[in-house]
């Protein structure tokens, strides 16, 4: 059975505007979903970007405004109209709670798209407890037990292994998707990992060194 391992953060737009056809995918391609959620900043730092509080308001702009504003008509996905209230808050209970659930599974799955679709469709403030607790439930969930494993050191010291981790694979962005070790970053890749499910790629043989 295929598998793709899936490296994104609980608040990320495109991890949400690639949900849904990423879990299609899955069932097209009877394909091991392994969720490893991140805490984003620290990762795409770690590879020289700037932190997104630094950024341009042009980059703000067109990354929170036109591609996400395409990429939501394209893939027919239902998304608010403004940067989400709470995006710049903590969202490593979120996290954990995907993660209290199981790297595979489709309790994990869906509890994984939920929380994208509530932030992005709902303005939810993931770094809520009574709003995580609420999602929880809806979800079928004991509440009060979820989410006091979602704080638990163990799941979030697992949230710090994953975010270390992908920084030690140079994964610099959510949502990246890795298909027998080959990455494929963007949701706007979903067509070429399909591809590579079917018919893996050639192995790289570029070559580009950066010099002064």
């Amino acid at each position: 059975m295929p598998v793709i391992e899936y490296i994104y953060s609980a608040h990320s737009a495109f991890a949400y505007l690639g949900s849904a056809e990423l879990n299609k995918i899955c069932v097209e391609y009877r394909v091991t979903l392994i969720h490893k959620p991140v805490l984003l900043s620290p990762v795409v730092e770690a590879q020289g970007s700037q932190p997104f509080r630094a950024r341009t308001q042009a980059h703000v702009d067109y990354f929170f405004g036109r591609e996400i504003e395409r990429w939501a008509e394209y893939r027919n996905v239902p998304i608010i109209n403004f940067r989400p209230t709470y995006h710049d808050a903590d969202y490593s209970l979120a996290s954990g709670m995907i993660l209290a659930l199981g790297a595979t599974g489709t309790k994990t799955d869906v509890m994984a798209h939920a929380l994208l679709e509530a932030h992005w469709r709902h303005d939810a403030d993931l770094s809520n407890p009574q709003t995580l607790a609420t999602l929880a439930a809806a979800l079928g969930h004991d509440a009060d037990a979820l989410m006091e494993q979602a704080a638990s050191e163990t799941v979030q010291d697992k949230l710090q292994e994953n975010s270390i981790w992908a920084r030690e694979q140079n994964v610099f962005g959510s949502p990246t998707y890795i298909v027998d070790g080959d990455p494929f970053y963007g949701q706007d890749r979903l067509e070429l990992v399909k591809r590579a499910l079917s018919q893996p790629f050639a192995a790289s043989t570029w070559s580009n060194p950066i010099v002064d």
